[in-house]
Order: C-alpha cells, then structure tokens, then sequence
C-alpha cells in the first residue's frame, strides 16, 4: 500500500496507478466508500470494481465526477481540475492509511506532494542478440533494439525511431518522392484532425475503421461539439477539399501526396510492423474516367513492386486483394506481399481504385465537356515504415541485420588497426584517406575512431549493425598501400579480399561493385527462398498441410466472402492475393469445388 501512497504525490498519471493499486485492496475501497465527502464518487470506484469494468474505467468515472462537481461549483476550469484531482489524492492517502492502521500494519511515511517518486533506472544497452534460426520474433525484437533502430514510447505500442532507423524511412521517402514528382504528382498536406462527421459519410469506411479510431473529445478543458478522429487515413478529408477546388473537367486529373504521420489504434503492437502511430506517404487523385483511375492506381503499385525488387532487395509478390481483404471504401484493392524470414506474409503497399465511392459521399463532382455533372473517379495509395520491419526480417540473419546496399544508412565501415601506439599516426591516416576517397565517390561511410574497443568487438559490432562492407586497415597494409574488404553477406575468410589497392580509381571500381554484387546476391538469395516456400495446393487438406508447415499456399479459387472467412478461423491464413502472374492451374476451386478462373495465395501474414 506504500506504493499507492506515493504514487498520490505524482500529479494525473500517478493518480491513476494509485488508484490501480488501490482497487486491488478491498478495505481501501470500503474505506473510501464509507468517508462523507466521497459520497459523490466513492461508490463508482466500488460499482466500477465489482463489474469488473476495470481499473482505468473506475479512474475515469472518478475523474469524470469529480471534474462535473467542481465546475459546476463555479471554480475556474483549470483551477477545478487541479483542485479534484488534489482532493481524489487526499481521499486515497488516508483511506490507504486508516486502513493500515486498523490491519495494524506500519503507516507508510506520506511524501509530501512536492517530492519526486524515484524516476526509473535506465536500461542497460543489449548487444546480445537471440539468433533467428532459434526464435525469430525474439531476435527480431532484439536486433532492434541492439542496432539502435528504435526503442518504445512511453505509450504502449508507440515507437521512437532512433537516428539508424531513420535513415532507412529518409531513403525509402528520397526514393519514392522522386517517382511521385516524375508521375505528375505534387506534395501537400492535410490536416491531422478529422470531424468524425466525415467518417461516417462512407459507410464501409466507417465499419472497416471504427475498430481502430483514436478519438479526441475534450479540447482546452471543453467537451467538444463533435468528436475528432485523430488521422487514422485521409480519404475523407482529402474528399472534403477535392469537392471544393474541383469545378470543371479542365481540374483534372488532381494528382496529390502526403507524407504524414496516423493513428490506429493496434491492439497487438511490433515496432515498425504494427504500432498505434506509424509514418507513412499516401497518395490521393481524382480523375474523369474509371479507365484513368484503374491506370493510375496501376502505375502507382508497380512503382512500389520496383522500389521493393531494385532497393530493398524483396522480391515481392504483386496482385489484387480479395473482396474480404479490399480497403474499407476501396473497389478494388492492389497489393505488394513479401515473404518474411519466418515465411510470414507482410502487406508492404497497397494501391486502392476507389471507383465513385468517396465521391458521391462528399459530392466531389466536376462539370464535363458537355455541361453535365459528374462524379469523380478516384484512387489512394500509400506505403508506411512498415517497409523498414520488411527489410530487416527479410534479410536478417543469426548474427543481426543484413542490409541491402541501396537502402543501408551505412554502406561502408571502416576498422583501422594497430597495436602499438607508433603504428596508430600511419594507419589513421590511411583510414581517413580512404574515408574521403570513398565519401568522394558518394557513399555512405563510417570510419570507427574509437579505440576502447578491440578490433573484434568492433567487426562484431558492424556486422549486427548490417553493414554491406566493412574496410580493415592495419600496419602492414600501410605499407604495401593495400587494405581488406569484408562484405557482410558471405562470413568468415571466403568474404574477404585481401590486397585491394588503395589508390582512388581502383578502390573505388572495387568496392562499388562489391556493393553491386552484395544486392543482387540478397535478391537472389530472398527469391530462393520465396520460390522454395510456396506451395502448390489442390485440395483443402493440401492448404491446412502448407499453412501448418509454414508455408504460402497457391491454388485455384471460387470460394464466397464465407468460405475465406472460414478458412481463416480454421487455419489462421488469409488470401494475401490473386498474383498478377498466374501460374497454370486446373479450373476448379480447390475448397467449392467450383469452377476456378484464377489462383489464390494463402498464407499466415503480420
């Protein structure tokens, strides 16, 4: 019960964790139910409590009262809030300590309210890392946190991405920004509040997000009007506006792009793959035909199947969603799959035809060549920092990350090497003459100066952290004018070339094509491995078999909206898409029986 005394004194969360520890006391809620001036609230905590509407209810529910009480009383907002959550806190603090008393147990020393709780340690920083062929979710967690990618928010399922894993999201934005502007498209941005008026326009729309709405009620101590939606998507808005600046067809095509943060509110969180707010860049159009809507939503998926092979090395798997699996308010749904070192499936971009559907719930419409009103056909698209959690659980290995050399934050890690202090001058020089020679040629180079550390700790360090090539320079290096090239992707002494020159011309010839060679070998390798994991099915039992195993499952598919449903609740997997390349196949469906035009895939999916 110390605990909940202390956390009193700790301002609005720390009432909220007093009140949890207090709640789990029966004679503190009997005692703080039978005190006069709780009579108001008291009993909530108690009805709270008993119903098991939980402990952040109760909180709120006193909270809540207390605040009515108060203002009503003529107090001043802020100076009202101030003074209940005072007056919750005392209440608590003696409730706690009367009920001590009469258990005749020691009483806690009461801090006073000025007093800081004891702020908690810092973590220690972990280099270790579970190898992935032993538990890939831990090893992945791991290298996360080991690499300095990212750490947790002090928001459950929120991330920081730290300076490393950023670097990865500056790329793939430089990247992508510059095939948005080649196809015509502008960049703007909208605002992160939504009225929740305009959610609810699109039916669809509604139904597939309300799971997932982060609300905003209350704003500068007022209950709002209406409730805001916090970005989860930006259809709606972006509708709002096109409806205004689109008067005549001479206003088309309107070609726009994002790059913004949203809000869903995940319940089962992974850093990078799925968190309460990630980043990402979404597209929005508006076109006059539905032939030039489904060509841009096209154009735009193909631009992500080409950012996934040519820079991130992931040999994606494109194709179109099943009706189940469409965006909420989307026609028709377009999709790039990747297959993870796990052989889970990870959705890495969509590209959504929109059809006339946000349009006539906004009344987006355009005066044509004749006179006539008319709805706009439109598209969105967009891809996320999910991206980053594909690249790394695509590539990554036992001994950390394994990056590909076009999106790595850093290409080329430079060791110098001495052991004896008159051996240092000579080889740093030689370091930081390569160093430059290499920044020169426009790569992305550390040179690690720090000498605490041994030169094995240091390859170590580099090689978890995915470095494609590492450089070692040491004294008799020097004097031949010769240095190492360890490439990241092939380990131990057949990775490594011994007697490169360090003369600018042929150093940097070499290392350039050892990068090249590094990124299609990663390709190569992750296409193996795709290709070896999919599975052929023609039967039910065939699937629930691939999917038990671990594997994608292909086959031939009729089935209805229940059948897929069904086959989710049985095995866990879901469609992840009809792949444009369609293999040859029988023409009946392998679960209905019935007659099959196309291939499905199946597979379990982050």
């Amino acid at each position: 019960m110390a605990r909940a005394l202390d956390y009193c004194c700790c301002g609005g969360g720390g009432l909220a964790m007093a009140l949890k520890y207090s709640l789990s006391q029966p004679a503190v809620v009997s005692q703080l139910a039978s005190r006069p001036a709780a009579a108001s609230w008291a009993p909530l905590l108690v009805r709270s409590r008993s119903s098991r509407v939980g402990v952040h209810r109760a909180s709120l529910l006193c909270s809540q009262s207390l605040r009515s009480k108060f203002l009503a009383s003529g107090l001043t907002r802020r100076n009202g809030v101030s003074f209940a959550t005072r007056s919750l806190s005392t209440h608590i603090r003696a409730a706690v300590v009367e009920t001590q008393e009469q258990e005749g147990g020691s009483t806690a020393k009461i801090p006073k309210s000025k007093e800081k709780v004891e702020s908690k340690p810092k973590k220690e920083k972990n280099l270790k890392v579970t190898p992935r062929s032993q538990d890939f979710s831990k090893w992945y967690l791991d290298v996360i946190d080991a690499a300095e990618l990212a750490d947790y928010g002090p928001v459950r399922g929120t991330m920081v991405i730290r300076p490393y894993g950023y670097a990865i999201w500056e790329f793939i934005q430089s990247w992508l920004d510059a095939r948005f502007k080649e196809t015509g498209h502008s960049n703007m941005y909208f605002p992160q509040l939504i009225p929740y008026s305009f959610i609810e326009k699109e039916a669809s729309h509604v139904e597939g997000f309300s799971p997932e709405l982060a609300l905003v009620t209350i704003g500068g101590g007022k209950e709002l009007e209406e409730r805001l939606v916090v970005r989860p998507t930006s259809e709606t808005i972006v509708n709002h506006m096109f409806a205004q600046w689109v008067q005549s067809y001479r206003d088309l095509p309107l070609l726009i792009n994002q790059w913004a943060n949203v809000h869903r509110w995940e319940m089962r969180t992974r850093p990078f793959v799925r968190t309460l707010e990630f980043l990402w860049q979404e597209g929005h159009t508006a076109h006059t035909s539905p032939e030039e809507a489904e060509e841009e939503a096209l154009r735009m998926i193909e631009v992500y199947r080409e950012f996934a092979y040519s820079q991130a090395a992931i040999p994606v798997v494109v194709g179109r969603k099943s009706r189940l699996e469409t965006f909420a308010g989307a026609s028709i749904t377009y999709t790039i799959e990747a297959m993870m070192g796990d052989r889970r499936a990870l959705q890495a971009g969509t590209s959504h035809n929109l059809g006339q559907n946000f349009a006539k719930a906004f009344n987006t419409q355009y005066t044509d060549e004749k006179g006539d009103l008319q709805y706009v056909w439109q598209t969105s698209w967009g891809m996320s920092t999910r991206m980053v959690g594909g690249i790394i659980m695509t590539h990554g290995d036992d001994t950390g990350l394994l990056f590909p050399p076009r999106v790595a934050p850093l290409q080329v890690v430079i060791v110098p090497i001495w052991k004896k202090d008159e051996q240092k001058a000579d080889v740093m020089a030689a370091a930081e003459k390569t160093e430059k020679i290499l920044k020169g040629a426009g790569l992305r180079v550390k040179l690690d100066v720090s000498d605490q550390k041994t030169a094995g700790f240091k390859f170590n360090f580099w090689e978890m952290k995915g470095v494609p090539i590492r450089i070692e320079i040491g004294p008799r290096d020097v004097a031949e004018n010769v240095l190492v090239v360890a490439r990241r992707d092939v380990p131990g002494k057949d990775g490594k070339q011994f007697g490169v020159s360090m003369e600018e011309k042929p150093l940097v010839e070499f290392v350039k094509n050892r990068l090249e060679e590094i990124q299609e070998s990663l390709l190569a390798r992750a296409t193996a491995f795709r290709d070896s994991n999919i599975v052929d099915v023609s039967s039910y039992e065939e699937l629930k078999e691939a999917i038990k195993e671990g594997q994608w499952a292909r086959g031939p598919w009729a089935g209805s909206d229940e059948d897929e449903a069904r086959v989710k609740e049985e095995t866990g997997a879901t469609i992840r898409c009809f792949p444009f390349e369609q293999p040859e196949h029988n023409n009946v469906c392998f679960f209905s029986g019935s007659q099959a035009s196309e291939v499905a895939i199946f597979a379990k999916s982050y």
